[in-house]
């Protein structure tokens, strides 16, 4: 197309809609912070230094790192939203792709952001974006302003930036007051997500050693989701997805059951943020950054018998587009042609882990040469499951044999070893995959059984004093009696 004979004009966003909508892309606290530590990572910061200080509606959250820093210009130019192109090569450690994250991650929390840096060789500048005065003027302008308790603050540093947020609009409603206890708990609570997130979105360079990242003036620990310090977590081997001359490597775990685990302390540090069911699924990184934590990616549902299932998916920053990471980068999609790969060494590894959760529960059947005897075994009639005692087990034929000569102790002993022993992880799992062809109860038993039970207890009953419908009336409240009234109305 020739497009010097075309008529043209400019259509440029008008500024404060175009930022307003940039607030809206959907971060919450814990990715905005992990976003402009995407940043100090990608300048080579060897610390990250995270604080904030309350005080009401003028609480200020900084993030300080020691990286290469910038001079002015290159502060205005990395403030510019869209200033890298995101079909760009990048480098291969780079975490960076819209050349947006700083901005729409600050944009979403506050009204002023601050970018105070300084690079070896040059005073330290810094520039803000300023949304009331952007809503103001119209104007995509940056203010020469810092508050002032923050302007000298990387002077002391051979080079580094820090980012200030200030009027936190989307985290503290306005004019609240640094008394308000409700408001500051609230805060704070939101502010303990924020560690526990990067604890785990930068594990890996954490455990590495490649950078330290401080809470105040407490380091942050790196929170591992696949426990690879329990002896027994067990480890499935790596599998390849190839995409062309490009590929992502799979590699499953699957954790202990809790009465393995080191200590009971490391089983609840296990759980993370939000529970074990929450933690299941697939954890997708992005070089050594994580993106997506405990997601089925669309492929299963969550169930808890898969909750000790964690499945880590590695790619290259070249595979943005193939897997839609979006600006947050908190989000993935797989591309079709792996789905099925994926899903495949998925089922391998579910199945081990709800191996793992019935473990107590398992019922172990018997093979030739084993001496094994459950306490229970898994019933199939026609297509339809149940669980039964194993009337063969050598425990419940002594408890029978006592029976005969002091019956009500070894009946109780009888109904205790039953009640500490059913295997209901083993059932929970059969309920939740087969439902509908789990066989009601009592639909098989003898009737002849069950009318000569009535009998006898009836016969109790009405020797006792009561009348016959005094009987039955208190016949049909027991259970199971109370599923055959009609035989009850015979008596």
């Amino acid at each position: 197309m020739d497009y010097s004979r075309l008529p043209k004009t400019e259509a440029v966003p008008e500024a404060s809609s175009m930022i307003e909508t940039f607030r809206a892309i959907g971060y919450n606290l814990e990715t905005a912070v992990a976003d402009i530590i995407d940043n100090s990572i990608s300048a080579g910061a060897k610390n990250v230094y995270i604080d904030r200080i309350w005080d009401g509606s003028n609480t200020v959250i900084t993030i300080k790192d020691d990286g290469c820093g910038m001079n002015s210009d290159e502060i205005v130019e990395a403030m510019r939203p869209g200033s890298q192109n995101p079909l760009e090569t990048r480098a291969t450690s780079d975490l960076g792709r819209f050349g947006l994250g700083m901005k729409t991650a600050s944009f979403s929390q506050c009204r002023k952001l601050t970018v105070i840096s300084k690079k070896t060789g040059y005073h330290s500048a810094y520039w803000t974006w300023d949304l009331d005065y952007v809503a103001m003027t119209h104007k995509w302008e940056l203010i020469r302003w810092s508050p002032e308790a923050y302007v000298d603050a990387v002077n002391n540093q051979c080079s580094g930036t820090m980012i200030v947020w200030t009027d936190l609009d989307r985290i503290i409603p306005i004019s609240t007051s640094a008394n308000d206890i409700g408001a500051k708990q609230k805060f704070s609570d939101a502010w303990a997500r924020v560690k526990s997130h990067i604890a785990m979105t930068f594990h890996r360079f954490i455990e590495s050693g490649e950078i330290t990242i401080y809470w105040g003036e407490n380091k942050i620990d790196a929170w591992n989701p696949f426990c690879l310090t329990e002896k027994k977590t067990q480890i499935f081997p790596t599998e390849s997805l190839y995409f062309g001359f490009q590929k992502a490597e799979v590699k499953g775990y699957v954790l202990p059951h809790k009465n393995n685990f080191s200590s009971e302390e490391n089983y609840r540090k296990a759980e993370g943020m939000n529970g074990y069911p929450a933690a299941q699924g697939f954890y997708i990184y992005r070089g050594k950054r994580l993106l997506l934590a405990g997601s089925w990616l669309n492929l299963f549902r969550k169930e808890d018998h898969y909750k000790l299932v964690r499945i880590s998916i590695d790619l290259p920053n070249t595979l943005d587009s193939e897997w839609q990471i979006d600006i947050k980068k908190s989000t993935a999609t797989p591309p079709l042609s792996c789905r099925e790969q994926l899903r495949s060494y998925a089922l391998d590894v579910r199945n081990k882990g709800m191996e793992v959760y019935r473990h107590r529960g398992k019922i172990l059947k018997k093979k030739a040469g084993e001496n094994f005897q459950p306490l229970w075994l898994e019933k199939k009639k026609g297509n339809k499951w149940s669980f039964i005692v194993n009337r063969d087990n050598q425990l419940i034929k002594n408890l029978q044999e006592d029976a005969k000569t002091n019956p009500v102790p070894a009946i109780n002993k009888l109904l205790r070893i039953i009640e500490e022993s059913i295997p209901t992880p083993t059932i929970y799992v059969k309920q939740s995959s087969e439902e509908e062809l789990q066989k009601e109860p009592f639909s098989d038993m003898d009737i002849s059984l069950i009318k000569e039970m009535l009998c006898q207890m009836y016969e109790k009953q009405t020797l006792s004093g009561l009348t016959s419908e005094q009987a039955k009336a208190i016949l049909k409240t027991i259970e199971p009696f109370n599923n055959y009234e009609e035989l009850i109305e015979e008596l």
